[in-house]
């Protein structure tokens, strides 16, 4: 018995868009994810470690080992590997846990 291929995620025939990363915009193809566009900028990193503020960006790209994490939205810990780009989406670098401003 033999298994159907898996679907692979791919990147869509369709116009660029932007999306903006630290308020600078970055372009981005239909289907891509954050990361990719991100990398395709040049940008490699858009995270900070809770300790010693040392930067992270994709490592795995397969959203297995969290260095990618983002806030998108203004919603922080996103996977920015597994999170398809849309147009208009804002990405912030991402300081520690991503929660600064709940810390008492």
């Amino acid at each position: 018995m033999s298994r159907p291929p898996a679907d692979p995620e791919r990147a869509e025939l369709g116009p660029p868009f932007e999306i903006t990363f630290d308020g600078c915009p970055v372009r981005a193809l239909p289907g891509q994810s954050i990361a990719a566009a991100l990398w395709a900028a040049g940008i490699l990193a858009w995270r900070t470690t809770r300790k010693g503020g040392a930067p992270r960006g994709a490592f795995c790209g397969i959203g297995s080992c969290y260095d990618c994490l983002a806030t998108v939205n203004g919603r922080p810990n996103r996977r920015a590997c597994l999170l398809r780009a849309r147009p208009g989406d804002a990405v912030t670098t991402q300081e520690g846990t991503g929660h600064a401003e709940l810390a008492v």
